[in-house]
């Protein structure tokens, strides 16, 4: 891509999703009452947080909607890279679809340009990076300087970088949330299904503190240093 293709995507974006300018803050809520209480408040903004989800129906795809759905709420917009081409549309509400970018792609490479490309934009809250569903040998091929990166472009703007994947691979992120549930069908369909989410917090580069545990359930809630 050229970079008068750039600079024009950029207005365009710029253009199509336009958002005030709230108060500044450093974290930025999840709409997941308990999660938030964990981290803080929620996501921090200018870094990267790994969210892994270490087999199918652990959650993730619940927490993105629980994103999205918070992004309605809050007015603004959401980008979400799709590194595998597997998000559903349809089970979200066109109300809540109009504060989505939706960009589809097939290999995790692709994923990560975009990524950069929507960071160096800065015009996004929240840029989601989706690699659940991408081969683990493709992964293994980003070299951690691509990580690093993007890492030093969230530092420069007030807006979360969240990275999905199966394992632990981003070295550079400040945050890491480890989903520990196995749902079924059933699971999912009941009525607050996110309030049953477990999950493991540790933080490793987050303002300069010890690395954190925690566990958070239906059934209470563990913190360990």
């Amino acid at each position: 891509m050229s970079a008068k293709n750039i600079v024009d995507l950029r207005k365009l974006l710029a253009a199509r999703f336009p958002h005030p300018s709230p108060p500044p803050t450093s974290v930025l809520s999840t709409g997941v009452e308990f999660l938030d209480q964990i981290m803080g408040s929620g996501l921090p903004k200018s870094a990267i947080t790994e969210l892994i989800s270490p087999h199918a129906s652990a959650g993730s795809a619940s927490f993105i909607h629980a994103l999205l759905r918070s992004a309605q709420r809050e007015q603004h917009f959401v980008a979400l890279i799709d590194g595998a081409d597997s998000f559903d549309p349809e089970s979200s509400d066109n109300s809540v679809l109009q504060h989505l970018l939706w960009i589809r792609c097939r290999k995790a490479f692709d994923a990560v340009k975009a990524a950069d490309l929507l960071l160096r934009d800065g015009n996004f809250p929240i840029v989601i990076v989706d690699l659940v569903l991408n081969p683990a040998e493709e992964l293994r091929k980003i070299p951690q300087t691509s990580w690093y990166r993007l890492q030093r472009l969230a530092e420069a703007v007030p807006s979360v970088c969240l990275i999905i994947n199966r394992q632990s691979i981003v070295s550079s992120a400040q945050l890491k949330i480890v989903l520990e549930n196995s749902w079924s069908i059933a699971d999912l369909e009941k009525q607050n299904a996110m309030s049953k989410l477990r999950f493991r917090v540790q933080r490793s580069h987050f303002g300069g503190r010890r690395a954190i545990g925690a566990n958070l359930g239906h059934d209470g809630a563990c913190l360990s240093s």
